[in-house]
């Protein structure tokens, strides 16, 4: 009885081995295109922004994402949220498509804490918004990071509201500070 369950059970497993799986058109599965001609227009680097598409004119547009100039951070914290990413990669490519160009980040926090602790906050904070232009592309030389801490709250109302406007980083531009 054994040596036939042991037969039976070799050939159902030789027998899994050897089916064939179904044809992508038929499980409706895309197949990647890996001819020369596809993979040569894959590797085709895409041109990098002229300065005219990001220019310093863009900062004033409030159409633009450029004329906004804060990111706000959570209590306690200075890691930049998921949110303003796109701000951040925005302000990135003008400072690289404008060399010349020159920003300041003012790390701030809201009015609860010791204004030894704002201050060093709100400089981890402007560190945090620096460290990820220059890994996006901005050049160290480009971006200077002070903190204000406490010292010019955007809302002086004692409310979550208003310290949530607090906490923030603004960037000035080159004749802006």
């Amino acid at each position: 009885m054994r040596k036939l369950f042991l037969a039976v059970s070799a050939s159902l497993i030789l027998a899994a081995c050897s089916t064939q799986p179904p044809a992508p058109e038929q499980t409706g599965a895309k197949v990647e295109d890996r001819t020369p001609a596809a993979v040569k227009a894959e590797a085709t680097p895409v041109a990098p922004p002229s300065a005219g598409e990001y220019s310093l004119a863009m900062l004033k547009d409030p159409k633009s994402i450029l004329s906004k100039r804060s990111v706000f951070f959570d209590l306690d914290q200075y890691v930049i949220k998921d949110e303003f990413k796109p701000l951040v990669e925005a302000h990135a490519k003008l400072l690289v498509a404008n060399p010349q160009v020159k920003m300041l980040i003012q790390g701030n926090a809201d009015e609860r804490g010791s204004r030894e602790y704002n201050l060093a906050l709100g400089q981890k904070r402007a560190e945090a918004l620096k460290k990820t232009l220059i890994l996006l592309g901005g050049k160290e030389a480009q971006i200077e990071a002070v903190s204000l801490g406490k010292e010019k709250p955007r809302c002086t109302e004692h409310n979550e509201t208003c310290w949530a406007e607090n906490r923030r980083d603004d960037m000035l531009y080159t004749g802006e500070f």
